[in-house]
Protein backbone atom coordinates (compact mmCIF):
# COMPACT_ATOMS: atom_id res chain seq x y z
CA UNK A 1 0.00 0.00 0.00
CA UNK A 2 0.94 3.62 -0.92
CA UNK A 3 1.22 6.23 0.83
CA UNK A 4 -1.79 7.86 -1.06
CA UNK A 5 -3.53 4.59 -0.37
CA UNK A 6 -2.65 4.55 3.45
CA UNK A 7 -4.13 7.46 4.30
CA UNK A 8 -7.23 6.95 6.59
CA UNK A 9 -10.17 9.15 6.03
CA UNK A 10 -13.05 9.78 8.53
CA UNK A 11 -16.48 11.02 7.15
CA UNK A 12 -18.30 13.83 9.27
CA UNK A 13 -21.97 14.68 8.47
CA UNK A 14 -23.40 17.24 10.60
CA UNK A 15 -27.74 16.52 10.64
CA UNK A 16 -30.92 17.87 12.03
CA UNK A 17 -34.27 17.02 10.12
CA UNK A 18 -32.42 15.48 7.00
CA UNK A 19 -34.68 11.79 6.88
CA UNK A 20 -35.83 12.75 3.13
CA UNK A 21 -31.90 13.25 2.34
CA UNK A 22 -29.79 11.26 4.54
CA UNK A 23 -30.37 7.64 2.78
CA UNK A 24 -29.06 8.77 -0.81
CA UNK A 25 -25.86 10.26 1.16
CA UNK A 26 -24.79 7.33 2.82
CA UNK A 27 -26.02 4.73 -0.46
CA UNK A 28 -23.71 7.38 -2.19
CA UNK A 29 -20.56 6.35 0.65
CA UNK A 30 -21.49 2.99 0.48
CA UNK A 31 -20.00 2.57 -3.29
CA UNK A 32 -17.08 4.35 -3.12
CA UNK A 33 -13.92 2.81 -4.89
CA UNK A 34 -11.79 3.84 -1.36
CA UNK A 35 -13.84 2.78 2.03
CA UNK A 36 -13.84 5.15 4.69
CA UNK A 37 -12.22 4.60 7.82
CA UNK A 38 -15.25 5.74 9.38
CA UNK A 39 -18.21 7.31 8.63
CA UNK A 40 -20.02 9.51 11.91
CA UNK A 41 -23.44 11.03 11.18
CA UNK A 42 -23.74 13.60 14.23
CA UNK A 43 -27.60 13.97 15.00
CA UNK A 44 -28.36 17.44 16.16
CA UNK A 45 -31.44 17.55 17.98
CA UNK A 46 -33.92 16.02 14.96
CA UNK A 47 -37.20 15.76 15.00
CA UNK A 48 -37.78 13.21 12.01
CA UNK A 49 -35.99 9.93 11.08
CA UNK A 50 -32.72 11.09 10.73
CA UNK A 51 -31.08 8.80 13.35
CA UNK A 52 -32.70 5.83 12.43
CA UNK A 53 -31.76 6.00 8.87
CA UNK A 54 -28.84 6.71 9.75
CA UNK A 55 -28.55 3.41 12.01
CA UNK A 56 -29.46 1.29 9.19
CA UNK A 57 -26.09 1.60 7.24
CA UNK A 58 -23.51 -0.84 9.16
CA UNK A 59 -20.94 1.34 8.32
CA UNK A 60 -22.19 4.73 9.82
CA UNK A 61 -21.65 5.39 13.83
CA UNK A 62 -24.54 7.85 15.34
CA UNK A 63 -23.54 9.99 17.63
CA UNK A 64 -25.85 13.04 18.77
CA UNK A 65 -25.28 16.70 19.61
CA UNK A 66 -27.68 18.59 22.43
CA UNK A 67 -26.16 21.80 21.80
CA UNK A 68 -28.24 23.04 18.39
CA UNK A 69 -26.12 24.27 15.25
CA UNK A 70 -24.28 22.71 13.02
CA UNK A 71 -21.04 24.54 14.54
CA UNK A 72 -21.19 22.37 17.66
CA UNK A 73 -22.60 19.10 15.57
CA UNK A 74 -19.28 19.82 13.41
CA UNK A 75 -17.23 19.80 16.60
CA UNK A 76 -18.39 16.70 17.80
CA UNK A 77 -17.96 15.08 14.78
CA UNK A 78 -14.33 16.27 14.25
CA UNK A 79 -13.30 15.74 17.97
CA UNK A 80 -14.50 11.82 17.43
CA UNK A 81 -12.80 11.51 13.99
CA UNK A 82 -9.95 8.75 14.29
CA UNK A 83 -8.90 8.92 10.65
CA UNK A 84 -5.29 10.96 9.42
CA UNK A 85 -8.12 13.36 7.54
CA UNK A 86 -11.31 14.31 8.38
CA UNK A 87 -13.80 15.08 5.38
CA UNK A 88 -17.36 16.85 6.04
CA UNK A 89 -19.59 16.60 3.66
CA UNK A 90 -23.88 17.37 4.08
CA UNK A 91 -26.62 15.36 4.39
CA UNK A 92 -27.59 16.04 0.78
CA UNK A 93 -24.67 15.62 -0.47
CA UNK A 94 -24.14 12.79 -3.34
CA UNK A 95 -20.54 11.82 -4.22
CA UNK A 96 -19.33 10.41 -6.63
CA UNK A 97 -17.37 6.54 -6.45
CA UNK A 98 -13.83 8.47 -6.77
CA UNK A 99 -14.74 11.36 -4.29
CA UNK A 100 -12.90 9.61 -1.41
CA UNK A 101 -9.86 8.65 -3.71
CA UNK A 102 -9.37 12.31 -5.03
CA UNK A 103 -9.26 13.35 -1.31
CA UNK A 104 -6.50 10.72 -0.54
CA UNK A 105 -4.82 11.95 -4.06
CA UNK A 106 -5.08 15.73 -2.61
CA UNK A 107 -4.33 15.61 0.81
CA UNK A 108 -1.24 13.25 0.37
CA UNK A 109 0.66 16.89 -0.38
CA UNK A 110 2.01 17.34 2.89
CA UNK A 111 1.45 21.39 2.04
CA UNK A 112 -2.21 21.13 1.97
CA UNK A 113 -3.92 21.64 5.57
CA UNK A 114 -7.74 21.86 3.77
CA UNK A 115 -9.38 21.19 0.33
CA UNK A 116 -12.57 22.33 -1.10
CA UNK A 117 -14.26 21.34 -4.46
CA UNK A 118 -17.00 22.44 -6.42
CA UNK A 119 -20.86 21.81 -6.45
CA UNK A 120 -22.61 20.25 -8.94
CA UNK A 121 -26.30 20.72 -8.34
CA UNK A 122 -29.39 18.32 -8.81
CA UNK A 123 -32.98 18.68 -8.90
CA UNK A 124 -33.13 21.93 -10.79
CA UNK A 125 -34.00 22.47 -14.31
CA UNK A 126 -30.89 23.73 -16.25
CA UNK A 127 -28.55 22.22 -13.85
CA UNK A 128 -25.56 22.34 -16.43
CA UNK A 129 -26.02 26.48 -16.89
CA UNK A 130 -26.09 26.54 -12.48
CA UNK A 131 -23.23 24.63 -12.55
CA UNK A 132 -21.35 26.37 -15.09
CA UNK A 133 -21.97 29.75 -13.64
CA UNK A 134 -21.27 28.38 -9.73
CA UNK A 135 -17.48 26.90 -11.36
CA UNK A 136 -16.85 30.18 -12.80
CA UNK A 137 -17.22 32.17 -9.54
CA UNK A 138 -15.24 29.82 -7.85
CA UNK A 139 -12.15 30.27 -10.00
CA UNK A 140 -12.67 33.32 -10.01
CA UNK A 141 -13.20 33.74 -5.74
CA UNK A 142 -9.93 31.47 -5.58
CA UNK A 143 -7.75 33.21 -7.68
CA UNK A 144 -8.77 36.90 -5.78
CA UNK A 145 -9.07 35.71 -2.72
CA UNK A 146 -5.45 33.68 -3.05
CA UNK A 147 -4.73 32.92 0.72
CA UNK A 148 -8.19 33.40 2.05
CA UNK A 149 -9.89 31.10 -0.09
CA UNK A 150 -12.62 29.62 1.78
CA UNK A 151 -13.48 25.66 2.58
CA UNK A 152 -17.30 24.63 1.58
CA UNK A 153 -18.70 22.32 3.58
CA UNK A 154 -20.69 20.12 2.04
CA UNK A 155 -17.27 19.05 -0.17
CA UNK A 156 -14.35 19.76 2.07
CA UNK A 157 -11.36 17.43 3.70
CA UNK A 158 -8.66 18.66 6.53
CA UNK A 159 -6.01 16.93 8.21
CA UNK A 160 -6.83 15.75 11.30
CA UNK A 161 -3.36 17.53 12.56
CA UNK A 162 -4.96 21.07 11.04
CA UNK A 163 -8.05 20.35 13.19
CA UNK A 164 -6.36 19.97 16.25
CA UNK A 165 -4.15 22.91 15.77
CA UNK A 166 -7.11 25.61 14.55
CA UNK A 167 -9.41 24.42 17.10
CA UNK A 168 -8.98 26.05 19.72
CA UNK A 169 -9.34 29.56 18.32
CA UNK A 170 -12.45 28.95 16.26
CA UNK A 171 -15.38 30.92 16.61
CA UNK A 172 -18.64 29.01 18.35
CA UNK A 173 -21.57 31.35 17.71
CA UNK A 174 -24.38 32.19 14.46
CA UNK A 175 -24.10 34.53 11.65
CA UNK A 176 -21.30 33.37 9.91
CA UNK A 177 -20.42 30.24 8.10
CA UNK A 178 -18.62 27.87 10.42
CA UNK A 179 -16.77 26.28 7.38
CA UNK A 180 -15.22 29.81 6.20
CA UNK A 181 -14.36 30.20 9.76
CA UNK A 182 -11.94 27.06 9.75
CA UNK A 183 -10.12 28.40 7.18
CA UNK A 184 -9.66 31.79 8.23
CA UNK A 185 -8.22 30.45 11.41
CA UNK A 186 -6.17 27.88 9.88
CA UNK A 187 -4.64 30.73 7.53
CA UNK A 188 -3.99 33.00 10.07
CA UNK A 189 -1.92 29.94 11.57
CA UNK A 190 0.37 30.01 7.85
CA UNK A 191 -1.24 26.92 7.03
CA UNK A 192 -2.38 26.46 3.44
CA UNK A 193 -6.11 26.08 2.48
CA UNK A 194 -6.73 25.29 -1.25
CA UNK A 195 -10.07 24.81 -3.79
CA UNK A 196 -9.14 21.76 -5.83
CA UNK A 197 -11.52 21.90 -9.03
CA UNK A 198 -11.01 17.96 -8.90
CA UNK A 199 -13.18 17.18 -6.07
CA UNK A 200 -16.53 17.25 -6.94
CA UNK A 201 -19.82 16.49 -5.23
CA UNK A 202 -23.29 16.93 -5.97
CA UNK A 203 -25.46 19.30 -4.06
CA UNK A 204 -29.02 20.11 -3.56
CA UNK A 205 -30.59 22.96 -4.98
CA UNK A 206 -33.26 23.42 -2.12
CA UNK A 207 -31.29 26.01 -0.17
CA UNK A 208 -33.03 28.50 -2.91
CA UNK A 209 -36.28 27.31 -2.49
CA UNK A 210 -36.92 29.99 0.70
CA UNK A 211 -38.32 33.80 -0.21
CA UNK A 212 -36.29 36.58 -0.82
CA UNK A 213 -35.14 38.07 2.27
CA UNK A 214 -34.70 34.28 3.86
CA UNK A 215 -32.30 33.71 0.62
CA UNK A 216 -30.42 36.87 0.57
CA UNK A 217 -29.65 36.94 4.34
CA UNK A 218 -27.96 33.45 3.74
CA UNK A 219 -26.15 34.40 1.26
CA UNK A 220 -24.62 37.78 2.87
CA UNK A 221 -23.40 35.70 5.79
CA UNK A 222 -20.19 35.13 3.33
CA UNK A 223 -18.81 38.34 2.99
CA UNK A 224 -20.56 39.01 6.77
CA UNK A 225 -18.28 36.19 8.00
CA UNK A 226 -15.09 37.83 6.55
CA UNK A 227 -15.94 41.22 8.04
CA UNK A 228 -16.56 39.97 11.19
CA UNK A 229 -12.60 38.36 10.95
CA UNK A 230 -11.39 42.28 9.68
CA UNK A 231 -10.92 40.71 6.21
CA UNK A 232 -10.96 43.16 3.06
CA UNK A 233 -10.81 40.13 0.57
CA UNK A 234 -14.57 40.06 1.82
CA UNK A 235 -15.07 42.97 -1.41
CA UNK A 236 -14.58 40.65 -4.33
CA UNK A 237 -17.79 38.75 -3.15
CA UNK A 238 -20.33 41.04 -3.79
CA UNK A 239 -20.36 40.36 -7.60
CA UNK A 240 -21.82 36.94 -6.58
CA UNK A 241 -23.73 38.50 -4.12
CA UNK A 242 -25.37 40.70 -6.55
CA UNK A 243 -25.54 37.46 -8.99
CA UNK A 244 -27.77 35.62 -6.56
CA UNK A 245 -29.79 38.25 -5.90
CA UNK A 246 -30.58 38.91 -9.77
CA UNK A 247 -30.74 35.12 -10.08
CA UNK A 248 -33.18 34.30 -7.30
CA UNK A 249 -35.97 34.42 -8.69
CA UNK A 250 -35.75 32.36 -12.27
CA UNK A 251 -33.40 30.26 -10.32
CA UNK A 252 -36.46 28.92 -7.66
CA UNK A 253 -38.49 28.88 -10.94
CA UNK A 254 -36.38 26.08 -12.00
CA UNK A 255 -35.80 24.63 -8.56
CA UNK A 256 -39.81 24.19 -7.96
CA UNK A 257 -40.38 23.05 -11.58
CA UNK A 258 -38.18 20.65 -12.04
CA UNK A 259 -39.76 17.25 -12.57
CA UNK A 260 -37.19 14.69 -11.10
CA UNK A 261 -38.72 11.42 -12.71
CA UNK A 262 -38.59 13.29 -15.67
CA UNK A 263 -35.29 15.22 -15.05
CA UNK A 264 -36.78 18.30 -16.84
CA UNK A 265 -39.19 21.52 -15.98
CA UNK A 266 -42.54 21.27 -15.67
CA UNK A 267 -45.12 23.88 -15.07
CA UNK A 268 -47.39 21.37 -13.41
CA UNK A 269 -44.44 20.85 -11.23
CA UNK A 270 -43.92 24.36 -10.36
CA UNK A 271 -47.48 24.96 -9.49
CA UNK A 272 -47.64 21.76 -6.97
CA UNK A 273 -47.13 21.22 -3.43
CA UNK A 274 -43.95 20.48 -2.40
CA UNK A 275 -43.37 17.15 -0.79
CA UNK A 276 -40.10 18.22 1.00
CA UNK A 277 -39.30 21.07 3.24
CA UNK A 278 -35.77 23.75 2.02
CA UNK A 279 -32.85 23.13 3.96
CA UNK A 280 -32.67 24.73 7.65
CA UNK A 281 -30.25 27.58 7.36
CA UNK A 282 -27.36 26.25 9.10
CA UNK A 283 -26.49 29.78 10.17
CA UNK A 284 -29.35 30.87 11.95
CA UNK A 285 -29.61 28.37 14.63
CA UNK A 286 -26.84 28.55 17.45
CA UNK A 287 -27.46 27.68 21.03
Amino acid sequence: MNQVQSLRISIIIPVYNEAAQLAACLTAIARQTVKPFEVIVVDNNSTDDSAAIAARFPFVRVMTERRQGVVHARTTGFDAARGDIIARIDADSLLPTEWLATVQQIMSEPTIAAVSGTAQYYNVAAARLFNTIDLFFRRRLARQLGNRVFLYGANMALQRSAWQAVRARLCQRGGQHEDYDIAIHLQELGERVVFDERLTAKISSRRIDVNFISFMRYVLVAPNTYAQHHIRARWHMYSLVALCAIGYLPARVLHRGYDPLGQHFSWLQLFSARSTAPRVDPTAYVA
